[in-house]
C-alpha cells in the first residue's frame, strides 16, 4: 500500500509544477503587452528624430552683374595750395572758407607801396636810357659817337626794360589771385597780418569732379576698361548711391604689389559728395539678365562647389558650376534647374541621402530672388 501512495504524491508534485509554470508564462504574456507598445512608440520617435529639420530656398532666375569691389577715399581732381609770391601786409582778405572762386579771382590784397616805388624807379631809368639811345643813333651817322657806344647803350636799355617788367610783375603779386576754380577749403591769413613770401595762405579744391583710385590685382586687367559704370556708396551718406565711370586705367602693373591703378570719376556738383569721404566702389564689367541663382548660404564649404538638393524628403549632394556673384546671390551655371530646392540652414548635420524635414516655406526666398538686384555689390567668382 505504501508504494501506490508514493506514486500519487509524485504525480501531484508534477501537476503543481506544471501549473506554476503555466501561470508564470501567462502572467509574463500579460505583462509584455504594455512594454511592446512602449517600444513601438520609442521606435516611432527614433524614426522621427532621423528627419533633420532644415530651411531651403528655391533656385530661381534674376539679373546678376559681374563686378569688382573695393574701397577708396574721394579726392578732388585739382587742388592748389595758394602761396604769397611777395611780402607785405594784408590790407584786405576778399574770400572766406567754403566760398567758390574762379581762376584769376582776387583773394588777398597786400600793401603795394614798396612795389609801386620800385616800378617808378625802374621806369625812370628806362625812360632816361631810351632818350640817350635815340640821340646816340642820330649822332652815329655823323660819326660823333662810335658804334660800340651805341651798342652799349642798347644793351643797358634792354637790361633796364627787364628790370621794369620785373618790378611790374612784383607789383602784380600784391594782389593774390586764385590759380584754379574751386572752393576755398582753408584760409590761414587774416587782415593786417604780415605775409612772408612763399607763405601758404589758402587751399583751393576743385570738387566739381571727384576721383577715387583703386589698386586692382593684375588678374582683373583684362576685364576692366575706361568707360565702365561705377557705383559708389559713402559711409557719410547712408542709404544713398552715386554713379560714375572708370575714367582711366594705368597702362602698367606695379611689380612690387602686383596691382594696377584704376581711377573712377564722379560728378561732385550734382551730389552731396565731398573730397575726403570714404566710399565703397563697385565696377560692373558684365551683366547677365536671366541667370539661375541660389543664396550664397546654400554653398557647401568642403572643397568643390556643391549644394544639398532636396527631393522626396531626402537630400542629395550635387556638384555645381558657379558663375557670377552679387550680394547674397550666386549664379549656378550647371548642376541645378529652376525650381530645385536647396538647403540653406542645417547643412552641417546632413549627409548624402539624409532624410530632412523642411521647416520654412521657400516661397518668400523665391520672391526675394525675383526682386531687383540689391545695391550691395558682389565680388567676382
Amino acid at each position: 500500500m505504501s508504494h501506490p501512495i508514493f506514486l500519487h504524491g509524485r504525480r501531484s508534485g508534477l501537476c503543481a509544477a506544471a501549473l506554476l509554470i503555466s501561470t508564470t508564462l501567462m502572467l509574463g504574456g500579460c505583462a509584455a503587452g504594455p512594454n511592446s507598445e512602449a517600444k513601438a512608440a520609442e521606435t516611432k520617435d527614433e524614426k522621427k528624430v532621423e528627419s533633420v529639420p532644415v530651411e531651403v530656398a528655391v533656385a530661381s532666375r534674376r539679373a546678376v552683374a559681374a563686378s569688382y569691389t573695393g574701397t577708396a577715399a574721394l579726392e578732388p581732381r585739382a587742388e592748389s595750395q595758394v602761396v604769397a609770391k611777395t611780402s607785405g601786409v594784408a590790407l584786405a582778405v576778399l574770400v572766406e572758407e567754403g566760398q567758390r572762386v574762379s581762376a584769376g579771382q582776387p583773394l588777398v590784397r597786400l600793401d603795394p607801396d614798396r612795389a609801386r616805388l620800385a616800378v617808378a624807379q625802374s621806369e625812370a631809368q628806362m625812360r632816361k636810357l631810351e632818350n640817350n639811345y635815340q640821340r646816340a643813333q642820330k649822332l652815329v651817322g655823323q660819326q660823333m659817337v662810335s658804334a660800340a657806344d651805341v651798342d652799349q647803350l642798347r644793351f643797358d636799355l634792354e637790361n633796364v626794360r627787364a628790370q621794369y617788367r620785373l618790378a611790374t610783375l612784383e607789383l602784380s603779386y600784391t594782389t593774390v589771385v586764385a590759380p584754379i576754380s574751386g572752393v576755398i577749403a582753408s584760409r590761414s591769413i587774416k587782415t593786417g597780418n604780415f605775409v612772408q613770401i612763399n607763405t601758404p595762405i589758402f587751399r583751393i579744391v576743385d570738387n566739381s569732379r571727384l576721383e577715387a583710385t583703386l589698386n586692382v590685382p593684375e588678374r582683373e586687367l583684362a576685364t576692366l576698361r575706361a568707360g565702365q559704370p561705377v557705383t559708389l556708396s559713402a559711409d557719410a551718406l547712408p542709404g544713398q548711391s552715386f554713379t560714375g565711370i572708370v575714367d582711366r586705367i594705368a597702362p602698367v602693373v606695379d611689380s612690387g604689389s602686383g596691382t594696377f591703378r584704376v581711377v573712377s570719376a564722379f560728378d561732385g556738383t550734382a551730389h552731396s559728395l565731398q573730397p575726403g569721404m570714404f566710399g565703397r566702389i563697385r565696377i560692373d564689367y558684365d551683366q547677365r539678365a536671366d541667370a539661375l541663382v541660389v543664396p550664397r548660404l546654400a554653398l557647401l564649404d568642403d572643397g568643390e562647389p556643391a549644394v544639398f538638393r532636396v527631393r522626396d524628403g531626402k537630400v542629395a549632394r550635387v556638384p555645381v558650376k558657379l558663375g557670377y556673384a552679387e550680394g547674397p546671390w550666386v549664379e549656378i551655371r550647371d548642376g541645378l534647374a529652376a525650381g530645385d530646392q536647396v538647403v540653406t540652414v542645417g547643412k552641417v548635420a546632413l549627409r548624402d541621402g539624409t532624410a530632412v524635414q523642411v521647416i520654412a516655406d521657400p516661397k518668400a526666398k523665391t520672391a526675394t530672388a525675383s526682386a531687383k538686384p540689391a545695391d550691395k555689390a558682389g565680388s567676382r567668382q
